[in-house]
């Protein structure tokens, strides 16, 4: 598999070098070379796989053999091994639950592989460096927790995560440090992007990411896109993905599983206020701005990494992209109504993004009548208690992996907004 740089197509590199580096030298993002059609076989094979053996051949696909498919057959075993379910609420609607893993986050599946491909590739003395608005760091945390050889620091902007999301951050120690950011996640991921781009730093310490500005964390998110096709009760009607979206990997992800031949009529960027892209494709105009704070909080990004990928896959084309990709974007009181409404509706409980995913799918399906959609659920509801019983009026049952972490210390160091104070830590605490 050959890999190339979004600012610098010259710029080429294997699947390893890219699960190492995380960002390439020149700012850009990582991109495969090849996104190749999966085979007419897959498709008919497809609705007797288990999810494992379709997320294998999927990967396969992509990877084209830069990791042996033993080794590969193994790393996708351990790391999906708990289910999608598809939920059906009406004809025209589905929700694909991806918050059954460790974490409770669909981010469970990208932090879950990319440990596996770096044990595989037997790294060690490496420090994986994430900014999270909310759910990757609880994924990464878990998905790398004791693993040998392997640090990791976790930025999440103080005071704009849930409680119990910064509790699965800050409470399991060992090889996982939490640094409290005095900012936003915008601050959090730049502060990650100086360190990439910092040779002095790189020649002391060994740095990876685990956002989804690494390719290994966004290829495992295409995996449940045809997870959700293979259960749906109708494959005939145009199918569309409403996708809660931040900083836009999981949406990139449903791009390469349309390339790769999955028949998705639209891409739907559901968005809460924080609403760069949808603005961008009415308009044309793509204007970064400084994030807000929102009930759907691992959603308030302003400038999302993973736009770069989205253009060049459009080759920059905006009309094209608009063509396939809808955006909408709601605000705190739709979501709070669209919570209730759907329990109400459906005795179906959602949690603030998957709200907004529901609501972005009702806004395209009033506009594509004859089309249906899947919803991805990208958390469970009980990691945003507070919030979302005040907005139900009653309790949720929360599941015990959360409930446990509540009564656990919090262990994170107070960090300001400042490069070099970022820096200075980082060479003073990680040794090798």
């Amino acid at each position: 598999m050959q890999l190339y740089s979004t600012n610098n197509p010259n710029l080429r590199v294997n699947f390893e070098q890219a699960l190492f580096e995380g960002l390439p030298t020149d700012n850009g993002l990582f991109m495969p070379l090849l996104i190749p059609a999966l085979p007419n076989s897959f498709f008919r094979d497809l609705p007797n796989l288990s999810f494992p053996e379709t997320a294998f051949r999927v990967a396969q696909n992509l990877l084209q053999g830069a990791i042996p498919n033993d080794d590969l057959h193994r790393i996708i075993n351990e790391a999906i091994n708990f289910p999608a379910p598809l939920v059906t609420l009406s004809d025209r609607e589905h929700v694909l639950e991806l918050f059954h893993g460790p974490s409770l986050a669909f981010k469970d599946f990208g932090a879950r592989f990319m440990a596996g491909c770096m044990a595989h590739f037997r790294k060690r003395d490496l420090c994986i460096l994430v900014a999270t608005s909310g759910d990757t760091g609880g994924a990464v945390a878990a998905g790398f927790f004791n693993t040998p050889g392997i640090r990791v620091v976790i930025l999440y902007p103080s005071g704009k995560v849930s409680v119990l999301q910064e509790k699965q951050l800050t409470t399991l120690g060992h090889n996982i440090q939490a640094l409290e950011v005095q900012g936003s996640f915008d601050d959090c991921q730049t502060l990650v992007k100086q360190a990439f781009l910092d040779q002095e730093l790189r020649s002391a310490i060994e740095l990876s990411s685990a956002n989804s500005i690494n390719i290994a964390r966004l290829i495992p998110q295409s995996f449940y896109y045809f997870e959700a096709y293979r259960q749906l009760p109708n494959k005939q009607t145009h199918l569309a993905f409403s996708i809660p979206s931040g900083n836009f990997g999981n949406l990139t992800a449903g791009l390469l599983a349309k390339r790769m031949g999955l028949p998705i009529k639209n891409l739907i960027a559901a968005t809460n206020t924080n609403d760069v892209v949808p603005a961008y494709l009415h308009s044309g105009n793509y204007k970064t701005q400084p994030s807000k704070t929102t009930l759907s909080n691992a959603m308030d990004v302003g400038n999302p990494s993973n736009f770069a990928r989205m253009k060049d896959l459009y080759g920059s084309t905006w009309n094209i992209m608009r063509d396939e990709i809808k955006g909408y974007a709601f605000n705190d009181a739709q979501t709070e109504d669209a919570m209730q409404q759907v329990e109400k509706q459906f005795n179906y409980v959602m949690d603030p993004h998957t709200a907004i995913g529901h609501l972005a799918l009702q806004s395209y399906l009033q506009d594509y009548p004859n089309h249906q959609g899947v919803v991805l659920s990208t958390a469970h509801p009980a990691k945003f208690l507070p919030d979302v019983e005040r907005i139900l009026g009653h309790s949720i049952e929360v599941p015990n992996r959360l409930a446990e972490l509540k009564h656990l210390p919090k262990q994170s160091v107070v960090m300001e907004v400042n490069y070099s104070t970022f820096k200075t830590w980082l060479l003073n605490n990680i040794k090798h």
